[in-house]
């Protein structure tokens, strides 16, 4: 299964472009979409989940085109986005019955296997019964998998969905989204490196409404091997290092001194030390070096 994104382009009425004639090739895996916010990235997921319409451009599953047949491609869609609600005082088991109905499944035996198949994934069998709107955070993002897995989608867009959780419950989603990804698309949009580390066999590097670069999250640091270097300098010398060298990233001490992250194709002074590259050395270089080329 194959999604096709081809010259995609969207402006909303205030004038802003959310989609910049983008193009893009997604298969079967957990495809994970990097970005800043506002750089289009839940622009291009509620186009893709048929909640919008593009401007140009087209957008097709294996056969299916989403533009000219939404209906067809809501049959096979699984959706979380960023927000979503849940009626009060329902339990998991009776809001999944109610949604499984309005997804279309009348037999209430088929409704039962699917909905326990589903919690268990979830690994929310044993607080069914519980309010649905007294669930944590995690436990909520996972019920939004387990409801967009009762039509049993091919095609699964989550939108920033660890965006607010704590470290244990980003876990407990994450384990979630790898068992169910081996046999279908999984569109994952975030703007945190490490999910897409941890998670995704493909990405893209998504700025202003474009893409500015495809690549396989392992494969991707290669490319800047011996060219990442970091030193620790004073806080008063932050800016005038940005303005010597290509930094890409800058953090604090425990000191109050402050490592930077530059990238050079030679060491840039001796104050420096070669360091190791990571995913998220390759997400800033993508964005500064294209911000740099639109100046």
């Amino acid at each position: 299964m194959t999604l096709k994104i081809n010259n995609l382009s969207k402006i909303y009425p205030n004038g802003v472009k959310a989609l910049d004639n983008l193009s893009l090739e997604i298969k079967q895996g957990m495809f994970g979409l990097l970005g800043p916010n506002g750089a289009g990235k839940s622009s291009l997921m509620r186009t893709l989940a048929t909640l919008q319409t593009a401007d140009e451009g087209s957008v097709y599953l294996d056969d299916i085109d989403i533009f000219k047949d939404p209906m067809e491609l809501r049959k096979v869609l699984g959706y979380l986005p960023q927000d979503f609600g849940v009626y009060p005082k329902m339990s998991a088991v009776d809001l999944l019955d109610y949604l499984a109905i309005l997804k279309g499944i009348a037999s209430r035996q088929e409704r039962n296997t699917l909905i326990k198949q589903v919690l268990e994934i979830t690994n929310l069998y044993e607080v069914r019964k519980k309010f649905v709107d007294g669930y944590s955070g995690g436990m909520k993002q996972r019920f939004g998998i387990a409801q967009l897995l009762l039509n049993n989608p091919k095609l699964i867009i989550v939108d920033e969905p660890t965006a607010g959780l704590d470290p244990a419950e980003r876990n407990r989603f994450l384990n979630v989204l790898r068992e169910i990804a081996s046999s279908n698309i999984i569109i994952f949009s975030t703007h945190i490196v490490d999910d897409i580390k941890d998670l995704c066999n493909d990405m893209a590097i998504m700025n202003g409404g474009r893409i500015l670069n495809k690549i396989i999250p392992f494969e991707a640091t290669k490319e800047i091997e011996n060219k990442i270097w970091t030193s620790n300098i004073e806080r008063e010398k932050l800016e005038k290092s940005e303005q010597l060298f290509s930094v890409l990233s800058s953090k604090y001490n425990q000191d109050n001194s402050i490592n930077i992250r530059v990238y050079a194709n030679e060491q840039p002074s001796s104050n420096f030390v070669s360091a190791t590259p990571n995913l998220e050395d390759v997400y800033f270089l993508n964005l500064k070096y294209n911000v740099d080329n639109a100046k």
